[in-house]
């Protein structure tokens, strides 16, 4: 797993402390609702859908520096445009562990736990 924890250096400089972790708090749920809404398009077979949930988690994850995230996700969309069902299942299942590790991991630096 690659985290970018300058970016988080930055939210912090850029925002400060209070504003900084509410941002990331707001990420890291947002980033958990766009999971959820990733896999059921996937067991609903909703393309479309799946594929909008897939950018935005892309987009989350570069804001608070989960760089294992956005590539993995990124991974993803190449196999849902291959059409590589096998892959899209093995993919999807490897961001479901780094997402776990990543948002625990951001949640955990940010302080937000406590």
């Amino acid at each position: 797993m690659s985290l970018d924890t300058a970016r988080l250096v930055v939210l912090y400089a850029e925002l400060g402390q209070d504003a900084a972790e509410r941002v990331i708090c707001a990420t890291v749920e947002d980033l958990a609702f766009h999971l959820s809404a990733l896999e059921e398009a996937t067991k609903s077979g909703q393309c479309g859908k799946l594929r909008r949930a897939i950018v935005e988690v892309m987009e989350l994850a570069e804001q608070v520096g989960l760089v294992s995230m956005v590539s993995t996700a990124r991974d993803l969309l190449e196999c849902i445009s291959g059409g590589d069902a096998v892959a899209q299942a093995a993919v999807m299942a490897r961001l479901g562990r780094i997402a776990e590790r990543s948002l625990t991991e951001v949640w955990d630096i940010g302080n937000l736990s406590s």
